[in-house]
């Protein structure tokens, strides 16, 4: 029997990878500001992006592969009872 995707996993998947790439966003754009000669502050956007990515893919990747394996293992669960 084949099983159709679970939106169960990838709904809060793509949450918590949305919400680490604000986090990664906010740190790293706040961690490494520049002040100029003329007192303006210089953002960091290109490294702020690259780690917003990063975080966004390794915590959507980590949350779906844990959901998979919960789902699974209740899954099991249930055919054993």
């Amino acid at each position: 029997m084949r099983r159709f995707p679970n939106p169960w996993i990838a709904v809060p998947s793509l949450l918590m990878g949305l919400l680490a790439a604000g986090l990664g966003w906010v740190v790293t754009d706040v961690s490494c500001r520049q002040p100029d000669p003329d007192g303006l502050v210089t953002p960091c956007l290109g490294w702020a992006a690259f780690f917003a990515v990063v975080c966004f893919l390794l915590v959507t990747i980590g949350v779906a592969l844990l959901l998979v394996l919960v789902f699974r293992s209740l899954a099991e669960w249930r055919e054993r009872q």
